[in-house]
């Protein structure tokens, strides 16, 4: 009866390319079906996979308290409820895309202006990925897309566009930095698969490894799409969470710059930005396309009606990204708090013997924990991550979901779940670092969690 009913769905239903087999999805499931309370659960899984920053939520809950006319939920903004519940406009409130364009330059240090009529909305970064896939890419053609990479995009450039995702190999060896040479290697053998290549991909700053890309690499990329006639997509959904030097760098200031303004075929770049990560906003599904070429911000915005950013959604935000002094003291205390946190976890893991790839932004460590594998294997590397989903019941996420080239690197998030009680114990340390899977299996001690991963409070 299932079979039949099945039969009755599209290829899309019936098939996998959601990507829920991933171990990164399979964490997430766990800490679902057992997730940790301080009271009710002391032995469930501590959610440490999910890219929320929510320490900074007190700054914009005063914000609300103080600016209740910004909701036309409230009685000091429900004279503005009509006009706003029944707007419905695909371009956007107009002072909703300043705002963000205002943004934007503002977490890039105000070194690079944006065009308020080149906002595009999505619902989230999720959308912002697929709707931009659509535009640039035919089914079956692909995007170059440098590893580590988060597994989302398996997901959401994939699933229902039909586009491929090639990875570029980036190594430990040089702090997994993107290279020409690893570019060229991907388009060639591209090539030699009879893959027609539509663009490239890149994070920066990066979701797994919390780096970001240098000026010269990011002409370096240019120069490279321009040479062969590509599209650049660049994910800056992070840009202002890099909490210390150097700072972060936006490919609208490399498009700028003197030495790569006449070699740069702008209608080749486009820009993925969200609210989600610097704001701390997920769940108000705020996307953005910022696109240099007419065409595609034409195309996006009529493709942006299957995912809307609410009005009443806008409006509140167009209230407090108006508001400067706010934006500035946010910010400036966001990334205060994310470097204090990133060095306390940093600290707790060193006791125990785990290095980090250093990093200066971002919600994750990129975890070193290539020493606990028996071999360096990537079954091995499974072993380890259900020893720690299982047993020391913390979610974190193993370097193959993110196509990471090496085993024996996880990505950790560096900032812990904020609730009205601690939700984490303060007396977790990792009983199993200097272990391998086999002797932490034999421990008396290893179903208890002690983890520095979650000892961080703000």
């Amino acid at each position: 009866m299932e079979q039949a009913g099945e039969s009755l769905l599209s290829k899309i239903a019936r098939g996998d390319g959601h990507g829920e087999n991933s171990p990164y999805f399979e964490g997430w499931k766990a800490y679902e079906h057992d997730p940790f309370h301080p009271v009710k659960n002391p032995n469930g899984v501590i959610q440490m996979g999910l890219a929320e920053n929510q320490l900074s939520c007190d700054l914009v809950q005063q914000w609300i308290t103080s600016n209740p006319e910004a909701s036309i939920c409230t009685a000091e903004g429900v004279h503005e409820f009509k006009d706003i519940a029944n707007f419905q406009d695909y371009h956007g409130l107009p002072l909703f895309r300043q705002g963000v364009a205002k943004l934007m330059g503002r977490t890039r240090g105000n070194r690079v202006r944006f065009d308020p009529d080149r906002i595009v909305m999505s619902g989230g970064a999720t959308g912002a990925h697929e709707v931009t896939a659509f535009c640039l890419a035919d089914p079956g053609e692909a995007f170059l897309v440098p590893t580590p990479y988060y597994p989302g995009f398996d997901r959401d450039l994939r699933w229902r566009t039909g586009v491929q995702l090639l990875p570029v190999i980036c190594e430990s060896t040089n702090n997994f930095k993107l290279t020409k040479k690893a570019l060229e290697s991907a388009l060639e053998k591209a090539k030699q698969d009879n893959i027609t290549v539509k663009g490239l991909l890149i994070t920066n700053p990066s979701n797994p490894l919390g780096t970001i890309m240098d000026r010269e690499t990011l002409k370096m990329v240019v120069k490279f799409i321009n040479h062969h006639h590509i599209h650049l997509v660049s994910d800056e959904i992070y840009a202002a969470t890099v909490f210390t030097h150097p700072g972060f760098t936006s490919i609208a200031e490399i498009i700028e710059e003197e030495d790569t303004k006449m070699e740069c075929d702008r209608n080749l770049i486009h820009i993925v930005y969200s609210l989600s990560k610097d704001m701390g906003f997920p769940g108000f599904r705020v996307g953005i396309i910022y696109s240099y070429n007419d065409n595609v911000v034409n195309c996006a915005r009529k493709m942006s009606s299957f995912g809307l950013v609410s009005t009443q959604t806008q409006h509140l935000i167009a209230a407090m990204l108006s508001d400067d002094e706010f934006v500035e003291h946010f910010l400036a205390e966001s990334a205060r708090r994310l470097a204090k946190r990133y060095g306390i976890f940093c600290r707790g893991l060193a006791k125990v013997g785990i290095k980090c790839l250093q990093s200066n932004a971002g919600l994750f460590l990129w975890m070193d924990l290539r020493p606990l594998l028996k071999k360096q294997t990537f079954e091995e590397e499974m072993a380890l991550w259900r020893v720690i989903i299982h047993k020391v019941k913390i979610n974190v996420s193993p370097g193959s979901s993110f196509h990471c080239c090496e085993p024996g690197w996880f990505r950790n998030k560096d900032v812990a779940v904020a609730s009205k009680k601690p939700c984490s114990p303060r007396n977790l340390m990792l009983s199993f670092s200097s272990m391998r899977i086999d002797d932490f299996l034999m421990s008396p001690h290893s179903p208890i969690p002690q983890s520095p991963l979650v000892k961080a409070t703000t």
